[in-house]
């Protein structure tokens, strides 16, 4: 039997080296949208694996190399759990209070990019793996990583590599790359996430650009007919007009609503974290927000390309104009059921000289809110937290979560060290040490816990 107060001493013992771990990490640019350092990176986690008696592969893929770690345990019964060592771009640079890949601390929390998405969760596990082999010299099940470096890109060549390693990969249970509590404090176990489609529109009207004087009555201007067939996609009801769109789309169970339920209502403080006027559709909070928050699909344009936007004048008439569309997908769809949505509809609108490239996507995925693995990792945080983890059954981001189920066919938990302001792919991410401590008890029990698992 595991002295779990003794581990408890342990991760707090070691507190200043694991952070001084992370800050290593952290201190990799380990940009998957520019290539940066993602070799020396995987290799560093890789180390960080092997310190700890882990049997370690620096795997290629078709993209970034994936670190794939394994140890054995006193149970055969073996947990996975998923990271990734890639992060996202750190601009806009000057609205960091602190280099972005210099990390430091101030005010109990840890600030650079990675530092929660993902890189603090990774030494959260490894935190709660030392104070556990210190105490028990031995890990309580065996244990496999999966830490990827192309998460922030869609993980487009996770499959093959899934795929190709099924075997050695196998699990009983997988923990997801992330976990958090909510603004409150209270730990919440997200139990699904919605898929994505992620594309690019280009569209191209001369060979060149033009002079605005002499084109501007005359030439087609590929600005205005982007931003016309941006126009098309949905209505000002929010209603997305692509043929078919919303026909496999499966509707929040009895289940699904009770637990969104129990959730707090964040309406007020989502207004105040992002200075809203307000939600679409005229929402005000309650039941029908957190649904539409999640279990709705969209359609969203993250950002246009085109023409001259320096300081200044410069009359100019763009030959080309570019922009990028993620498309959140609820259960059953598919991305490429939307990709030739999205054709169809354009060609039918007259816009069919306009290319797609498709950069990345995945269906949604979920775990049965009653799978016996989840609740026993919610069950895990009440002796850290005071209170069970609260279920959300799905949130709006996305992730390979659907691969893993479908590939592996492991049920899949969440647990870690995230909170409403950590700021991820924003300026100053940050960590709040008393999460990354917490985190890493709850992951201790969960260890603990699986090792005795039925």
């Amino acid at each position: 039997m595991i002295d779990i107060q003794r581990v408890d001493s342990a991760i707090e013992s070691r507190l200043d080296e694991n952070l001084q771990e992370l800050s290593e990490l952290c201190s990799k640019p380990s940009i998957s949208a520019q290539g940066i350092a993602m070799e020396e990176t995987a290799q560093l986690v890789s180390a960080l694996f092997a310190q700890r008696g882990f049997k370690t592969s620096v795997m290629p893929s078709k993209g970034f190399p994936v670190v794939f770690a394994e140890r054995k345990g006193q149970s055969e019964r073996t947990l996975l759990f998923y990271n990734h060592y890639d992060v996202q771009p750190a601009e806009p640079l000057d609205q960091w209070d602190s280099p972005p890949f210099e990390p430091i601390i101030r005010d109990g929390k840890m600030y650079a990019r990675g530092v929660s998405d993902d890189k603090g969760h990774i030494l959260c596990r490894l935190a709660a793996i030392d104070a556990l082999l210190e105490i028990n010299g031995e890990l309580p099940c065996s244990v496999l990583f999966v830490v990827e470096g192309e998460e922030e890109i869609g993980s487009i060549n996770l499959p093959q590599f899934l795929e190709m390693n099924r075997q050695r990969l196998a699990a009983d249970a997988c923990i997801w790359e992330f976990g958090s509590v909510n603004h409150e404090g209270t730990p919440i176990q997200i139990a699904g996430m919605r898929g994505s489609c992620y594309v690019e529109l280009n569209v191209r009207t001369a060979s060149r650009d033009a002079h605005s004087g002499l084109g501007g009555s005359i030439f087609p201007n590929a600005a205005w007919r982007l931003i016309w067939a941006l126009g098309t996609l949905k209505d000002g009801d929010e209603h997305i007009r692509l043929p078919g769109f919303y026909d496999k789309v499966v509707a929040p169970t009895e289940e699904d609503l009770a637990h969104l339920a129990q959730l707090p209502d964040e309406a007020e403080h989502l207004r105040q974290t992002y200075g809203l006027h307000g939600f679409l559709k005229d929402l005000q909070g309650g039941i029908a927000l957190k649904v539409e928050e999640v279990f709705k699909p969209t359609c969203t344009i993250c950002g246009v390309t085109t023409g001259y936007q320096g300081p200044g004048i410069k009359t100019v008439l763009p030959a080309q104009a570019s922009a990028k569309i993620d498309f959140r997908l609820v259960p059953d769809q598919h991305p490429d059921d939307v990709l030739q949505q999205l054709r169809r509809h354009l060609d039918d609108k007259g816009y069919g000289d306009i290319e797609i490239t498709y950069l990345g996507g995945e269906p949604a995925g979920r775990t049965d809110l009653n799978d016996p693995f989840l609740q026993m990792v919610v069950e895990s945080a009440r002796d850290v937290y005071g209170v069970p983890q609260l279920i959300r059954p799905m949130i709006g981001s996305s992730g390979p979560y659907h691969m893993f189920q479908e590939i592996l066919q492991v049920p899949i938990a969440t647990a870690g060290v995230s909170y409403p302001d950590s700021r991820p792919h924003a300026p100053n991410e940050n960590l709040v040490i008393e999460n990354f401590v917490n985190g890493a008890r709850h992951t201790a029990r969960i260890l603990a816990n699986f090792g005795q698992f039925k």
